[in-house]
């Protein structure tokens, strides 16, 4: 039976950490190469259909924690506030897994990023999932500590925000349709990156909820990821649309 090693813990975090200043060093100033920012003069080989990229994309975040929670023996029941934590963690990507790829309507995704996304998608499933079934000690009380309460408010109102953005930005296309267009409606009337700000606010409640390492480490690092993306959507926005509200911030309302 797997056990614990705090080192372990430690140094996958300090790493995912590192990751995610790498993340934000390749792409402060040149956006990832897919979706409206690819290179047009790129041929189209080497791709996958948006749907199945993002399943096969997804789906190890929640296969691994799923699996390393089936190979505990006795199986981790207890406290109340370590099996929400986990359910959190797997609720996320189920949606992101088994409903999100099947709605969506994006263009061929590269091979190369799927491939670096499934590792990733391995690596940190791993380490959320190991730290919360073979690690994490709370309380009994945990699920009225400030701590929970406060960021699974956060987390529900971050995947409230990214899931209503996703449906604002399906809607703006028509069945094969791939132009992009103005997102209106909801948090993107304050800001072009809505379905990005909810992630962020939903994986640093996600951090919050659990108070670990790996958590907050996770949570910087899909700032550092996507936050950058968000700022190269607005500027495309503003570039391509002439009639683009000059209202609006890139990520945070009101801020940035």
């Amino acid at each position: 039976s797997m056990q614990c090693f705090p080192g372990l813990v430690l140094a996958l975090s300090s790493l995912l950490g590192a990751l995610a200043l790498l993340q934000l060093s390749l792409h402060l100033r040149v956006p990832s190469r897919y979706g409206k920012h690819e290179e047009r003069l790129c041929r189209p080989r080497g791709r996958l259909p948006a749907r199945c990229a993002w399943f096969l994309q997804e789906l190890p975040s929640f296969l691994v924690p799923a699996l390393l929670l089936a190979l505990r023996s006795p199986p981790r029941l207890e406290p109340l506030g370590c099996r929400l934590l986990c359910c959190l963690f797997c609720w996320h990507y189920f949606y992101r897994t088994f409903i999100y790829p099947f709605f969506t309507r994006g263009r061929p995704f590269p091979l190369q990023l799927l491939f670096f996304g499934m590792l990733f998608c391995i690596y940190n499933g791993f380490l959320q999932g190991y730290y919360l079934i073979y690690c994490a000690e709370y309380p009994n009380d945990w699920c009225t500590d400030i701590r929970f309460t406060s960021g699974l408010f956060l987390f529900l109102l971050g995947m409230g925000i990214n899931i209503h953005s996703d449906l604002l930005l399906r809607q703006l296309r028509k069945p094969g349709e791939v132009i992009y267009k103005i997102p209106q409606g909801g948090l993107f009337t304050y800001v072009s990156g809505a379905n990005y700000f909810g992630e962020i606010v939903e994986w640093f409640g996600f951090a919050i909820a659990t108070w670990s390492l790996p958590a907050f480490a996770f949570a910087f690092f899909t700032l550092c990821c996507i936050g950058p993306r968000a700022y190269h959507h607005h500027r495309y926005y503003l570039k391509t649309f002439t009639d683009y509200p000059k209202s609006r911030k890139a990520l945070i309302p009101f801020v940035f």
